[in-house]
């Protein structure tokens, strides 16, 4: 059986835990070599001695993206030289979220955010994709989020840090996409962090309520549509970003009686 990524290098940012973590494992799985990426080494290294456990090929860079140009150049050459000198992939999915109202955020903050979330992906994207272009292409894929969308009465730093990058997805794909490299984006909706205790309710599984699953989704789901999008598979698909969410933003279940059925 043939995998869709086989011979293929990718990077990952923020692939330490959570949802990076499933995706460098699954693009691990699918043939790619893959630079696992973040601020924990220890998590880190494990994520690749999980890839390469199960017959894939991993590597691990230190990388502290702290929105500086210089930082996201680092890891980039950092990660060419691992791989051959190429970055085939790149997936910018690392990223923080401040639980804060914007009455509690302040200067520190708004940079600090600002900075992770869309200084470090802007400056990685600038150092990977020309090199993409001169290899004859690539994929960029960008993490943005739901709450992008609906608004929520905390988190609207986050939210709008990822809906920057949701449309520097589409402004990347008109910019680069005639030069060979298509980009896209992954919307995720609320994702249960697997190492968390499954006994406790996280507040967050409430947002969840009114949908057609009623429940989190595993990051696992994020990883298998990243590999799609990184695949020949989606080969014609540019600029897009594709709500990996259960639901949430497109769908409203209705519980109990149903007002809309025509009376008997």
């Amino acid at each position: 059986m043939s995998q869709r990524l086989e011979h293929r290098t990718a990077l990952v940012t923020g692939s330490t835990s959570n949802i990076g973590r499933s995706i460098a494992v699954a693009f691990g799985a699918e043939g790619a070599h893959v630079i696992v990426s973040g601020r924990d080494d220890t998590r880190g290294k494990a994520v690749v001695a999980q890839i390469n456990a199960a017959g894939g090929t991993a590597d691990y860079v230190h990388a502290d993206l702290d929105g500086t140009a210089s930082a996201s150049r680092s890891l980039a050459d950092a990660a060419s030289d691992l791989l051959g000198g190429r970055i085939d992939i790149l997936v910018n999915n690392a990223g923080i979220y401040p639980p804060a109202t914007t009455l509690t955020a302040d200067d520190a903050m708004f940079d600090r955010v600002y900075a992770v979330n869309v200084k470090a992906p802007f400056f990685l994207t600038q150092a990977v994709a020309p090199r993409m272009v001169a290899a004859g292409g690539g994929v960029i894929i960008n993490l943005g989020s739901w709450g992008a969308r609906l608004g929520l009465p905390v988190g609207a730093l986050y939210a709008s840090t990822k809906g920057a990058l949701e449309t520097l997805t589409r402004a990347w794909s008109a910019e680069f996409g005639p030069q060979g490299v298509r980009v896209n984006g992954i919307s995720p909706g609320v994702i249960a962090d697997p190492e968390r205790d499954p006994t406790v309710e996280h507040p967050a599984d409430a947002l969840m309520r009114g949908t057609p699953t009623g429940l989190p989704g595993h990051p696992d789901a994020i990883g298998a549509a990243a590999v799609y999008l990184a695949s020949e598979d989606a080969a014609f698909v540019h600029g897009t970003v594709i709500d990996v969410d259960g639901g949430r933003t497109g769908v409203t279940v209705i519980e109990g009686p149903n007002p809309f059925r025509a009376a008997a």
